[in-house]
């Protein structure tokens, strides 16, 4: 079995008395694009720093291409750690154009290999004809897109992205995430993204930290994160769901108030266990042919879709997506079964 590219092993640090990252754990295997995702002060950044070596843990053991970068004894410089790093600002030189900022880490080639790997770079952004450009003359996507060739540009083991998309518009963040994520695995580099958008996060990543108070919630697939949540956190975090309460039947049966959901439950829960369960939008139909009804209570349109808020009773709601061409009233009834096909459930 091969060794993972980058080994976490049991990375605490803290400032006095507060930990900021508490016994982190993880690994990633060569090529793959990971991302510590969290709200601000969780630990995601501190981490980040940590790996690349700006931050020095108080405990654990740091490891790429199974060479120690960090543990009790050793301490490898950041300048030695062979990563790219990717920032919030992108930290372009602005006296440098383009070409120049691309080329600043091949000091190592020759001028012609390094013009070429410019080339390269440039051709594979889509920014070839922007090279005698400066960067104030450059839209912030295009800056971002330069910064991510400069940083690729010597080949790093590792490449760190810190909330590399947070300054730009809200539409082009998830589109630019999901054509850097191409880029990366085009030229086969082992990254971690930081963000606090779980839409960045599942258009990059194979892999998925969910920080909390500084420590590791779930590390999973995106698809794993968002179907099978291991906590209570992560289920409220990622997506938009809601628990409702529930009682188990048998292993295979949920009584709730929307009705009866099949599926496998928790060996460790017993029958008449009072539960949570988490319903995603995507959990519940329209079928206007249903006879269980609930109250529109809010309503928004998305284009393609209309996202419902229905009241199930007076301190629950839940939510229902629909293509845009069921447009019902608001205080409207709409019918809805359930087709739950991810059994999420925890004990009350």
């Amino acid at each position: 079995m091969t060794k993972p590219l980058l080994q976490l092993n049991d990375i605490s640090l803290s400032y006095g008395a507060h930990a900021v990252i508490q016994e982190i754990d993880l690994e990633l295997q060569e090529g793959e694009i990971g991302c510590l995702l969290g709200s601000s002060g969780c630990g995601k950044t501190t981490l980040l720093r940590s790996i690349a070596g700006f931050e020095i843990p108080d405990q654990g053991q740091i490891k790429i291409r199974n060479n120690i970068m960090n543990n009790n004894l050793i301490k490898i410089p950041p300048e030695q750690r062979n990563i790219g790093m990717v920032f919030q600002d992108f930290a372009l030189f602005p006296h440098l154009n383009v070409n120049k900022n691309v080329a600043f880490g091949l000091s190592h080639l020759s001028k012609k290999a390094a013009a070429q790997r410019v080339n390269e770079l440039l051709e594979m952004i889509g920014l070839a004809e922007l090279g005698h450009k400066y960067p104030h003359q450059l839209s912030g996507g295009q800056q971002q897109r330069i910064a991510l060739a400069r940083a690729l540009a010597p080949k790093p083991d590792l490449l760190l992205l810190d909330e590399p998309f947070s300054s730009l518009d809200v539409e082009l963040r998830e589109q630019l995430a999901t054509e850097v994520g191409k880029i990366i695995k085009h030229e086969g580099i082992t990254a971690i993204l930081v963000t606090h958008d779980q839409h960045e996060a599942f258009a990059m990543a194979d892999k998925v930290g969910l920080l909390h108070n500084g420590k590791m919630i779930q590390w999973d697939t995106p698809y794993n994160l968002y179907h099978q949540p291991s906590t209570h956190y992560a289920a409220n975090f990622i997506g938009q769901g809601v628990m409702i309460p529930g009682k188990i039947l048998d292993h295979q049966t949920i009584k709730t108030e929307l009705g009866i959901i099949h599926g496998k439950t928790p060996d460790s829960l017993q029958e008449n266990s009072s539960v949570d369960v988490l319903i995603r939008p995507d959990d519940i139909i329209h079928d206007d042919n249903s006879q269980h009804q609930l109250e529109i209570i809010d309503k928004v349109f998305r284009g393609a879709e209309f996202l419902y808020t229905l009241k199930v009773n007076e301190y629950t709601n839940v939510l229902c997506i629909t293509p845009s061409h069921h447009n019902h009233p608001l205080n409207s009834l709409l019918g809805i079964t359930l087709d739950v096909t991810h059994v999420v459930v925890f004990k009350q």
